[in-house]
């Protein structure tokens, strides 16, 4: 059966004027405070909005008091109708940065694990090429890099895809890139690296001390939950959250704690002295990290650039 691409006509039909009076409603809630918003009389903003849902097909809005609340027609449109703002946004921006004379500005998210190898070869690569290129770096977990690439804020993500639930969680394209293994960590001069001397440390012995972890909701957290789970034993008290690597490798400096942190940076930290790896494996593992986009916005050649250079897999 064949259905009929309405597209073409769509696009005829609606016009930006459209889509701010719909974002505005949204923030506002009633027609007044949109109409207000946007320079227009109420009856004026009421035409458009009648306009609007005659060229869609579809009522966008309930009634909901004395102002208006979106249905799932309305719901859908208004996610394109922001997808449509951030990508505005993003033109603006690159158009400003090319009236200037710059290269341009890409913004990236990185977790932790990929810093010191592939996020840094990366980096040197594309600026050796792009010497006047403005590069905007953010550190985090994955679950909050998601939502700043799904908000528009960065252009590409260096992470784990995190669980989808539905249609409307699939907005995402990833490419893995590694796999990573997680460590525990201590200072150079903590008691358990006697006991770890005569054997492998056992799971009990790792109790006694206050943990450092990444908050709730990271991989690498969610991890170490099943494994205290799967031990049937309850996170230790007096438990510290940070997604900081300084944070937490400072901390172990002057108390007796534990931290868990990515492997490739725990053994640089070990090589220099900083601190040292506890001989215990996680029952469970982390899925693979790798390159993440939004699936409705394109991709510039220079983040093009730097994806190939993230899977390709030179290190300097």
């Amino acid at each position: 059966m064949q259905t009929t691409d309405h597209t073409p006509q769509l696009l005829n039909r609606l016009r930006m004027r459209q889509v701010a009076l719909m974002l505005a409603i949204h923030q506002y809630r009633t027609l007044r405070g949109a109409a207000n918003c946007l320079g227009m009389t109420q009856s004026a903003a009421s035409q458009m909005l009648h306009e609007l849902e005659d060229a869609l097909g579809e009522k966008l809005f309930d009634r909901a008091g004395r102002g208006l609340q979106l249905n799932s027609a309305g719901q859908a449109v208004m996610n394109s109708f922001r997808t449509l703002q951030n990508n505005m946004t993003a033109l603006a921006h690159e158009l400003s940065e090319l009236r200037l004379g710059s290269a341009g500005k890409l913004s990236i998210g990185c977790i932790m694990v990929a810093v010191p190898t592939h996020l840094n070869s990366a980096l040197v690569g594309l600026k050796r090429r792009y010497p006047r290129l403005s590069m905007e770096i953010t550190v985090d977990t994955s679950d909050h890099l998601v939502e700043l690439l799904r908000g528009g804020v960065l252009d590409v993500v260096i992470g784990r895809i995190p669980a989808t639930t539905g249609a409307a969680e699939q907005d995402l394209i990833f490419q893995p890139v590694a796999a990573e293994t997680i460590s525990v960590v201590v200072c150079r001069d903590h008691p358990l690296l006697s006991q770890a001397r005569k054997k492998r440390l056992r799971f009990d012995a790792l109790l006694a001390y206050p943990w450092i972890l990444q908050p709730r909701g990271s991989p690498s957290r969610e991890v170490i939950e099943q494994e205290f789970l799967s031990r049937q034993a309850s996170l230790p008290l007096g438990l510290i959250e940070t997604t900081s690597i300084l944070v937490a490798t400072n901390l172990l400096a002057f108390e007796n704690m534990i931290a868990v942190i990515p492997q490739s940076i725990a053994i640089n930290y070990e090589q220099y002295g900083a601190l040292s790896i506890l001989p215990y494996s996680f029952t469970h593992g982390l899925t693979s990290w790798g390159s993440l986009v939004h699936r409705d916005r394109p991709v510039n050649p220079i983040a093009q650039e730097f994806l190939s250079l993230i899977h390709s897999g030179t290190i300097v």
